[in-house]
This record gives C-alpha cells, sequence and structure tokens, in this order.
C-alpha cells in the first residue's frame, strides 16, 4: 500500500470544522488525497462530488444509516455512485432500537444487513457493517451481539469496517477479532486510545501515536487480513487539523 496516496479520513472527525469545504481544503493542504464521508454528505451527492473533485480528492467509501437503507435504498445507490463511492457501510443501529435487545434481534439485523449487501452489491456498490463497543456486552452463554451478527449475514456480500479501538474498549482483543472477520474485512478505522486518566476533553480518544494501541502491530495485521482503506478517525478531537496532521505524520513515520 502507498500509504501517502492512499490513506483516507472519516470526515465525521472534522464535524466541527466550518463546512465540507474548509474541512476538505484543510485536509488536502496536509496531503490527504481519500476521505469517508458520513451520511449527511449522500443529501446533496453532486455538491459533494463538487467538492471533492475542487479538491483533488475522492471518497471510496462512505457511511449511511440504518433508517435511510430500509426507506430509500435505490437514492442510496445514486447517491453513492455519483459521488463514486464502491463501499458504503451502516455505522451503528440507533440507541433506541438495540439497548437490551436479545440475540435473535442481532441475528436478524445481520440478516437485514446481509440482504441489502446482496441487492447493493447487484448494483456494483460494497455494504459493510461498523462496529462500536456495544455489540461486545456479552449475553450469559458468552455469545456477543457482534458474533451473531457476523454469524447471521455469513455467505452473505455484507463486508466489516473493523474499528480496532472500540473493539478494545469493549474489552475485546482486536487481534482475534480480525481472525474471526476474517475475509470479510474491507476496511479498519484507525483510532488510538490515551492513557489512563489522559485527555478527558476528548473523550479519551488520542491522536494516532500518542495512544496506547501498538498501530504499526495493527496495521500489518488489517492488511494482512485483506483490508483495502485504512481510514483515519477521532471521535472527539479539540483541534480536528491537529489530528490528521500529527496522525498522518505519525503513520508515514511508522508504517510506510
Amino acid at each position: 500500500m502507498d500509504v501517502a496516496r492512499e490513506l483516507s479520513i472519516q470526515l465525521y472527525s472534522l464535524r466541527y470544522l466550518a463546512d465540507l469545504e474548509a474541512q476538505l481544503r484543510g485536509l488536502a493542504a496536509l496531503g490527504f488525497r481519500r476521505v469517508e464521508t458520513i451520511g449527511s454528505h449522500l443529501e446533496d451527492a453532486r455538491a459533494t462530488r463538487a467538492l471533492l473533485d475542487a479538491n483533488g480528492m475522492t471518497a471510496p467509501t462512505g457511511h449511511v444509516g440504518l433508517a435511510e437503507l430500509r426507506a430509500q435504498p435505490d437514492r442510496v445507490l445514486a447517491q453513492a455512485k455519483t459521488i463514486g463511492i464502491e463501499q458504503l457501510f451502516m455505522p451503528a443501529v440507533p440507541a433506541d432500537e438495540r439497548d437490551g435487545q436479545p440475540a435473535e434481534f442481532w441475528r436478524g439485523i445481520g440478516l437485514e444487513l446481509a440482504r441489502l449487501a446482496e441487492r447493493f452489491a447487484r448494483a456494483g456498490i460494497g455494504l459493510g457493517y461498523h462496529n462500536h463497543h456495544w455489540e461486545l456486552a456479552a449475553y450469559p452463554d458468552g455469545s456477543t451481539p457482534l458474533g451473531h451478527l457476523l454469524d447471521a449475514s455469513r455467505g452473505s456480500p455484507l463486508t466489516i469496517e473493523a474499528d480496532l479501538a472500540w473493539l478494545v474498549r469493549g474489552g475485546a482483543d482486536p487481534l482475534a477479532w480480525l481472525e474471526r472477520i476474517g475475509d470479510r474485512l474491507t476496511a479498519v478505522h484507525v483510532k488510538d486510545i490515551a492513557p489512563e486518566g489522559q485527555n478527558a476533553d476528548e473523550d479519551g480518544w488520542a491522536d494516532i501515536g500518542a495512544g496506547v494501541l501498538d498501530w504499526p502491530k495493527l496495521w500489518r495485521a488489517s492488511l494482512d487480513h485483506g483490508a483495502r482503506w485504512m481510514i483515519l478517525e477521532h471521535d472527539k478531537p479539540a483541534d480536528p487539523l491537529r489530528f490528521a496532521r500529527e496522525s498522518r505524520a505519525y503513520l508515514l513515520a511508522t508504517v510506510a
């Protein structure tokens, strides 16, 4: 992988920095050429594509909400194609739907996403799931929501975007989950966790390389398991462009 050329960043990390035009301009100045969109960028796909083109950038991946997938899948497909997105990920089941649900609920989500992934695959767009930590809360038998979702969707085109830092926050071994995800892995969120007691104003996240995760090791493992897109993310950076600049510099120095 040509890290300097292919490294991407999730635009959710820059959501508090003015508007999309300013976000893309700032990232382009730092050397980024790829981004991952959030759901709102699909609303005016032509405008999003125009801003990407103007800044010499592409968005091969993007996020889309479950409600949009359920209500208007054909429109989502059309919007994604306009922007140039190759792979969409559903980032989270809404809290009011997921909290306290039994294993059967998560198997149902896996089946629903599998059917959607088949529909999207026929149209030439990938569809996947992005994890957090709540899918790791174990049931009495030791199984987890994420495990049930994966098992129920097995054999379908549904892919996985592994957020390794959320796996760690959920008390899991990210390398073990990469093994379990196997060849369904297509993207990884490259995110870091601050040392205990630090960065409370950033919800305990850190610039990549300033935290506790061994990203050179995790990077190699991610590529070995088939990750095509490595996407920087910080859920609450105090300075979004600092996060982008420092994290990119660290990765170019350690994994390029």
